[in-house]
């Protein structure tokens, strides 16, 4: 385990760097490519957020913005995805592994799953800071063609507007967005892989190939991405919103939505985009690792009996 109790001699502290620094690694590569790759449904999912009367479903929204603004539409704001998400997706793997570390260290042995929801939870607010300016340009890029092409000429158009305000005006939605996403995403994965393992596999993980672990790496990150785009839903509704001004503040954008709204817009497209990217993101991660020598994500809380003796 990385970062044990007590002391640690040189060595030991830049083994537990490059550890952290390949998870960071990991994290951008990860988290920036696969963003990237589901552009298209990132974008179908903001306008239907934004213009649910003009886009009242999936196809409908496909074959309008087709018609209308062509096959580029579907590309909007990729840029933003790869550079924002990238660096939270280095702050969110990295900094989780981190604290993880730390709290283990500081707790012991109390309750695994608030070792996992404190872990992310520290970490999601860094990785926040730095995706909410990407996140800011990003989702006007998408839902409005006149505001900018992309972040070359929409960062400077944003803060000659609204200064360095506008940036972070969606801070706190997004982090009511991301906060209760990634803690159940962690958690859940975490006590999947732990589940698979015993229930499932029943071998320990050392025990088993590589492209076995990375098989329980892919779906108990499918599983935690789907569970938590549900969690997180309501308040990716409401960021879409005030990024786009179709409210002035949290509570207005609430009442203008709809509370039952909040939870069901977009609600099947963003499942279909959170979980296979989120399945993604964990399979890149951990063939990073892999590559470098380290071994698959995932606790393993208690000892596994192998039944197939």
């Amino acid at each position: 385990m990385v970062g044990g109790h007590g002391s640690t001699s040189v060595e030991e502290r830049k083994e537990t760097r490059g550890y952290y620094g390949i998870c960071t690694i990991g994290g951008m590569l990860s988290a920036g490519t696969t963003h990237v790759a589901v552009t298209p449904l990132d974008v179908l999912k903001v306008n239907m957020q934004v213009h649910p009367v003009k886009y009242k479903s999936i196809a409908s929204c496909f074959t309008t913005l087709l018609r209308e603004e062509g096959p580029s539409a579907l590309w909007r704001g990729w840029a933003g995805k790869f550079f924002g998400y990238g660096f939270q997706g280095g702050c969110r793997f990295g900094l989780y592994e981190y604290f993880k570390s730390l709290y283990s260290n500081v707790l012991g042995d109390c309750n695994r799953s608030f070792v996992f929801f404190a872990s992310s939870a520290s970490a999601e607010i860094f990785a926040n800071v730095a995706l909410c300016p990407f996140e800011a340009i990003k989702v006007q890029v998408q839902a409005q063609p006149q505001f900018a092409k992309g972040l070359a000429d929409g960062v400077p158009k944003l803060y000659a507007s609204e200064g360095i305000f506008g940036f972070y005006r969606g801070l706190v939605p997004l982090l009511g967005r991301n906060l209760p996403f990634s803690m159940v995403m962690f958690s859940t994965f975490e006590h999947s892989v732990d589940f698979l393992y015993r229930n499932v596999i029943l071998r320990r993980k050392e025990d088993c190939s590589r492209a076995q672990q990375l098989w329980v790496t892919c779906l108990a990150g499918y599983v935690a991405g789907s569970v938590g785009s549900f969690v997180s839903n309501p308040a990716d509704n409401i960021v879409a919103s005030l990024y786009n001004k179709k409210a002035d503040s949290l509570i207005l954008a609430v009442k203008k939505i709809g509370f039952v709204n909040l939870f069901t817009r977009s609600l099947p497209i963003r499942i279909m985009l959170v979980g296979p990217v989120i399945t993604l993101q964990w399979l890149f991660f951990d063939t990073i690792k892999v590559l470098s020598g380290l071994p698959t994500s995932g606790e393993i809380t208690t000892e596994v009996v192998d039944k197939t003796l």
